[in-house]
């Protein structure tokens, strides 16, 4: 399966199971609660005493392995590899955060409002900021930060998706402007960020939670150009760890950051680098690092221990079809696939229930998950409706002129290679349940995401094809209408954009989503996301199937840390992680 632009989380081309920095990732906040007590617990009873000791300030170290071969970049620009974004989360901070729920939060604002037409924002710092060096930070660094991360010098890679909003965006990048300071982004005085977008957006806020908006210091750029983060040992970070140690290919090191509060009580945290999950395992094992992915090998027995953790992450992996190809452009027949298969029997086979089955678009875990939606068939059903799935194959044969199975034009599932097991079973499922033979068309990352950029509006592009999508931010904005809305970069399937019966009724659920997206009550927007998630679900916009999880160790001394499905560490959270001492 091959994961689109949010692939900035991924740590290999396949259902993942490597930690990050911030706890491997998962998608439940129920989960999560278990998940803490359940530490604590363990901790308790390899102590033997229902009270955690701390270990002293120079035992309070966590040591986080990391299968790369180095840090790409520390700067908050330019970072889209996972590596890189888990060491710019630690050093450097923006106006917002997440929280362990991931909830936007204050970060380096205090407080914001919204204009009444939506399009105005209004941030007001917290007193007394200063970089790691000790300089004052103000409104004018954060205004600065911003634009440099959209200047076409930067060539960030990601601040032209993420700030995109901000009003002239499109004119800085294209060269037509010089600036954005005094513009869109304005500081009235040293503690008010004035920012205007180009149009009302209430997951604005989610966007800005993004590692590219995060403060750098001018001074540092200013004085070394692109190689300022070669200097940081002289000030500029704004997170709660300062950078003091980096030998590329072995070891970073993290110190804190003595002008940051909450203070965190780790005095140490160290990224150690390996070639493989392989590698960090054993390496777990042997006690030298105090977490690690676990290996799909090692799982039955991983999952024994009592180290051991499944969190679901913000990560989907689905099949799609092209509305403008037959016979997908007929709703009966998407339906038909979709209930044909047994996504329990797939998850267990051929993951080792390394994943979740699903139904759901909006992941586990995120705001805007519906635990009431439905498949295709009105149901919570995870392991095929053969009956009705051929029932809706007559029906949509009939309604396409075909009188038998034999009439339908060939069809071919193009997929990335590394899925080839769940093909092979996706294939026997279509052929026992609808007599439908489907040819596997694996092909290589790069050339799958040629060709379905190439399907969007094209009746002659890929016809079904697998991806997977990891969240860029938690907000359903980013899994709905980024991925279905009319004329967006992802709607290869061409939901809404083609000339099938359905095809109104498909526009105005792009219509709900589109006024979901501008809405400002929480709760209303919640409700208007979720009924539009329901009939892209009825619609097989998607045919989603697995949610993944990662499957990871830690030690029961480092405790404090809450899992989520980001990834996550919010900066302040790292007040409350420490190691505890071990039994005497």
């Amino acid at each position: 399966m091959v994961i689109r632009r949010g692939e900035r989380h991924i740590f290999a081309q396949k259902p993942r199971q490597a930690p990050s920095i911030t706890g491997p990732s998962a998608q439940k906040v129920t989960l999560i609660k278990l998940l803490s007590i359940c530490l604590l617990l363990t901790a308790c009873s390899l102590f033997g005493s229902s009270q955690l000791v701390k270990a002293p300030a120079s035992k309070q170290t966590y040591t986080i392995p990391q299968v790369s071969a180095g840090i790409d970049t520390f700067d908050p620009a330019l970072a889209h590899d996972p590596t890189s974004i888990n060491a710019i989360h630690i050093l450097f901070t923006g106006l917002l955060a997440l929280d362990d729920k991931l909830q936007i939060r204050p970060q380096i604002a205090q407080s914001w409002q919204q204009s009444s037409d939506g399009t105005t924002w209004t941030f007001h710092l917290k007193p007394g900021l200063k970089f790691s060096d000790g300089t004052p930070l103000s409104s004018k660094d954060v205004a600065y930060s911003i634009d440099r991360a959209l200047q076409p010098a930067t060539q960030s890679t990601v601040a032209p998706v993420y700030l995109s909003l901000i009003k002239d965006a499109d004119q800085l990048l294209a060269g037509r402007i010089s600036t954005l300071l005094d513009d869109s982004l304005q500081t009235p005085n040293d503690t008010t960020l004035i920012v205007q977008t180009s149009k009302k957006a209430a997951y604005f806020l989610s966007m800005l939670t993004y590692t590219c908006s995060y403060v750098v210091e001018k001074r540092l750029v200013t004085t070394y150009g692109t190689a300022f983060t070669q200097h940081l040992a002289e000030g500029g970070e704004t997170g709660p760890f300062k950078l003091a140690q980096y030998i590329p290919g072995q070891i970073a090191t993290f110190v804190p950051n003595a002008y940051y509060q909450p203070k965190p009580q780790l005095q140490r945290v160290a990224f150690t680098f390996y070639h493989s999950t392989n590698d960090t395992y054993q390496a777990y094992l042997q006690g030298t690092v105090d977490t690690t992915a676990v290996p799909i090998a090692n799982f039955a027995d991983a999952k024994k221990r009592t180290d051991f953790f499944q969190v679901p992450q913000l990560w989907t992996n689905y099949y799609t079809m092209n509305y403008l190809v037959k016979p997908f452009d007929n709703i009966h027949v998407r339906q038909a696939f979709a209930l044909a298969i047994d996504k329990v029997a797939i998850a267990n086979k051929v993951w080792n229930n390394t994943v979740l089955p699903t139904n759901h678009i909006v992941p586990q875990g995120m705001t805007g998950y519906n635990a009431k939606l439905t498949g295709p068939d009105g149901t919570q059903n995870l392991t095929a409706n053969p009956t009705l799935a051929r029932a809706l194959l007559k029906q949509g044969l009939k309604e396409e002129g075909y009188s038998d199975v034999s009439q339908l034009p060939p069809i071919t599932l193009t997929y990335a290679t590394n899925f080839d097991q769940e093909v092979k079973m996706l294939l026997q499922m279509w052929q026992n349940v609808l007599n439908i033979t489907v040819t596997p068309n694996g092909v290589d990352s790069n050339t799958l995401l040629d060709k379905v950029t190439a399907a969007t509006n094209n009746a002659n592009g890929l016809q079904f094809w697998g991806l997977a999508w990891v969240g860029e931010y938690p907000d359903p904005q980013d899994w709905l209408t980024l991925q279905f809305d009319r004329g967006t970069l992802d709607n290869n399937m061409n939901y809404g954009q083609n000339t099938a019966p359905t095809a109104a009724k498909q526009q105005i659920t792009q219509q709900q989503l589109e006024a979901a997206d501008a809405y400002t009550q929480s709760d209303k927007r919640i409700q208007m996301y979720q009924q539009a998630e329901q009939q892209l679900v009825t619609d097989v916009a998607w045919l989603p199937m697995e949610q993944v999880t990662a499957t990871f160790l830690r030690t029961p001394y480092i405790v404090g840390i809450v899992d989520n499905g980001q990834n996550v560490i919010p900066p302040d959270d790292w007040a409350n992680i420490y190691r505890v001492a071990p039994a005497m």
